[in-house]
């Protein structure tokens, strides 16, 4: 079973609430979080400690609610937050030669309509999916070097050096590359824009190599870290998605660099 640490289980009323506003909502089946994980195959060259689905708090914030369900047939995990955010993550390790494509899918019911990712003041998301690198810290701005250490002073962790976010936008164009308001070495490439295609399940396959490159304009480093994150702490809100198992694929051996 897996532990979704630090994090309240919703019922299934609030599974329900969820998907209130779908043209013709589907039955709804709560399971547990494990179909899911299990579903979600991110491959590591090398052993990983702690290599479990976590719920990792952020401070000063309220916690998303993640739950596991089944909707159109599908193991799920769904995320609701109420002015929150948190992120359900994965330890991993996968070499720059082995990075290939990672598969996954979301269904949003609505957008928070006070969002803008490009600001501070309204950077929130109905969904995130999460990918931390590895790299030369010696190249941090002043500035993200404070970051950095005042990161490993709260947490004990080291910032990664580079995040790659996939996030859906309120306008900003599809394919289009957002750095974050707050640092630099946080790139959100936008998938989505706009509420054309709200409350349907929708499947993406990325070539993980050329996104990295084309938001940092460098190779990446070792991917070390997956995740996903609704998070509404930032509006004052309220924003709730599916997501789907996570897969990544590597590269046959011929096409690895």
């Amino acid at each position: 079973m897996m532990s979704i640490k630090g994090g309240a289980r919703a019922s299934l009323a609030c599974a329900a609430a969820l998907l209130a506003g779908c043209a013709s909502p589907p039955a709804v089946e709560t399971i547990d979080a494990s179909a899911w994980a299990k579903a979600s195959r991110i491959s590591a060259a090398q052993p990983v400690p702690r290599a479990t689905w976590e719920h990792v708090p952020l401070l000063g914030k309220a916690p998303v609610q993640f739950v596991g369900l089944r909707d159109e047939g599908r193991a799920a995990v769904s995320a609701t937050a109420v002015s929150a955010a948190s992120v359900l993550r994965k330890r991993v390790h996968i070499d720059p030669q082995d990075l290939g494509r990672l598969r996954f899918s979301w269904k949003v019911p609505e957008l928070i309509e006070a969002a803008d990712i490009a600001t501070r003041e309204a950077d929130d998301s109905p969904v995130r999916i999460i990918l931390a690198f590895e790299g030369d810290r010696s190249r941090f701005s002043a500035k993200d070097a404070l970051l950095a250490e005042l990161m490993r002073t709260l947490t004990g962790e080291e910032m990664p050096y580079a995040t790659l976010m996939y996030v859906w936008c309120n306008k900003r164009p599809a394919e289009s590359v957002v750095r974050s308001p707050r640092t630099d070495r946080v790139r959100k490439f936008v998938l989505e824009s706009g509420a054309g295609r709200l409350g349907q399940w929708l499947d993406y396959d990325r070539d993980v190599r050329a996104d990295f490159e084309r938001a940092f304009g460098e190779p990446p480093g070792a991917l070390v870290g997956v995740g996903i994150m609704t998070d509404s702490d930032n509006t004052r809100s309220t924003a709730s998605a599916l997501y789907g198992p996570l897969r990544h694929v590597s590269p046959p051996a011929s096409g690895r660099r």
